[in-house]
């Protein structure tokens, strides 16, 4: 089994990435976005970046650093087959990842306006905001010496591979098959 963890800024193309694991290699999907949006749910709140980051840094607080990524993982133990987790967002993720056998992180990025104008395309629940508030947002989200709260500058940092999405989406794709490939995958 395989597991593939990806982290990356907001709108900078985590699912494509998945998406392309998914539809090309057969890759199972866990998302820590669905499992706290089930939370969310379970809970009567809205749906919203704000509602997400509370419950996560919460059940993190309350569990471990890497309670959420722990239970997609048990999840994806019993299916068997090789996994993507996205979403990564903490060093504990990471770390607890690491871990397990066959454990590669990707990370992606690209400028932050052509993520914007990405994040207004796709129009999510998360994704209703103006730029000001996009910025903040991810700024709340680089860094924090709270292990139990989003460290996405340090996730990126911890990654086995790190891709530019400043172009198309082939040119992604391009450069996650010959990770693929490198990997044996």
């Amino acid at each position: 089994m395989i597991i593939i963890g990806i982290t990356g800024t907001i709108g900078a193309g985590k699912g494509s990435i998945v998406d392309f694991l998914k539809e090309k290699k057969n890759f199972r999907h866990y998302s820590v976005r669905g499992f706290l949006i089930d939370e969310i749910l379970k809970r009567g709140q809205k749906v919203d970046r704000d509602s997400m980051t509370d419950v996560a840094n919460e059940l993190r607080a309350k569990n471990s650093p890497s309670y959420i990524v722990d239970c997609l993982y048990e999840e994806a133990v019993k299916s068997g087959q090789n996994c993507v987790i996205e979403s990564i967002r903490t060093p504990g993720e990471v770390l607890s990842l690491r871990s397990k056998e066959n454990f590669n992180l990707f990370a992606v990025d690209c400028d932050p306006q052509i993520r914007f104008e990405r994040i207004k395309t796709r129009a999510s629940e998360t994704d209703q905001v103006d730029y000001e508030t996009f910025i903040s947002n991810e700024k709340r989200e680089m860094t924090t010496d709270d292990p139990n709260k989003q460290n996405l500058q340090k996730c990126i940092e911890m990654a086995d591979y790190v891709f530019d999405n400043s172009g198309t989406i082939g040119e992604l794709f391009d450069q996650v098959a010959k990770v693929i490939r490198d990997l044996g995958i």
